[in-house]
């Protein structure tokens, strides 16, 4: 199965200059956890609900700041052709629960680990994935 049919394509973005305040109410809104970051059309970053704690609040950035100072932009990212074993190795590997669907730097859509245990609980990538995902992290 490929990621196209499963993935979130009706997805909600904002740009590089919304502030933390409302991207956390666009989390609140939509009920997500993380928002892709776009300017000019293409895919730019993406900011999670651990980006706004750790990345700003915990670091005393104000709620008025804008996006760009603390999204992640290290992208990881996979192809529409990708298959759900791939993307949830992918998933695994990088230690990440959303992978953003990308075509050159347009966004198509959001697969989840979420979406990918749904759609077959008894895969055990997914399973795999999400105990790679899971592990805890060494204190610094």
């Amino acid at each position: 199965m490929k990621v196209t049919e499963i993935m979130t394509t009706d997805v909600q973005t904002c740009t590089m200059d919304a502030t933390l305040q409302e991207i956390a109410g666009m989390m609140l809104d939509w009920d997500v956890g993380s928002i892709p970051v776009v300017d000019n059309g293409r895919l730019a970053g993406i900011i999670t609900d651990r980006d706004l704690v750790i990345r700003g609040i915990a670091a005393q950035f104000s709620l008025d700041t804008p996006v760009r100072q603390i999204l992640s932009s290290d992208l990881v990212t996979g192809r529409p052709d990708m298959d759900l074993e791939e993307a949830s190795d992918l998933m695994a590997e990088h230690q990440i629960r959303r992978l953003p669907i990308v075509e050159g730097d347009k966004l198509l859509g959001i697969v989840s680990l979420g979406d990918v245990a749904v759609k077959d609980p008894s895969d055990m990538h997914a399973g795999a994935a999400i105990e790679d995902i899971s592990k805890p992290a060494e204190p610094s």
